[in-house]
């Protein structure tokens, strides 16, 4: 009985860490499928979690937000926060907004975890109407 309790453990907390979206993912273009850069995405102290660009794999056009508004306008690349106060739900992350650095444009975001893949979806208005993109885990 005991081993079997053991054995519960060990798999709720790994199905648990499993699910988690904190950590360093890797970010692709759209159209040609390279590595763009590294999002640090962590929980915060008010319990929701937050992403920042922690390193850049192309060079940008500018290493300042010139697109951005509000209190990320013209910030450095490098240190951007672009997730804002997601929560978990579930065994997804939602509630909270994403910032396209490129355009400035901010959308409300879902992010499901799926091994070593995010989903992370940018929408308006519904979820349906959005775009998904698909992040890889650092290792």
């Amino acid at each position: 009985m005991r081993h079997l309790f053991v054995m519960a453990i060990f798999c709720f907390g790994t199905m648990h860490a499993f699910a988690q979206i904190e950590g360093q993912w890797k970010t692709f273009n759209d159209k040609t499928r390279k590595a763009e850069s590294i999002i640090e995405i962590f929980k915060n102290q008010d319990g929701k979690f937050y992403g920042r660009i922690v390193q850049l794999l192309v060079e940008p056009e500018n290493h300042n937000c010139v697109a951005c508004v509000g209190d990320r306008k013209g910030r450095p690349m490098i240190g951007l926060e672009i997730i804002r106060g997601l929560q978990k739900d579930g065994n997804e992350y939602s509630g909270g907004r994403i910032m396209d650095p490129e355009s400035g444009d901010e959308y409300k975001c879902i992010i499901k975890r799926d091994g070593k893949y995010l989903k992370v979806r940018g929408y308006v208005g519904f979820a349906a109407m959005g775009r998904t993109q698909v992040w890889e885990k650092v290792d």
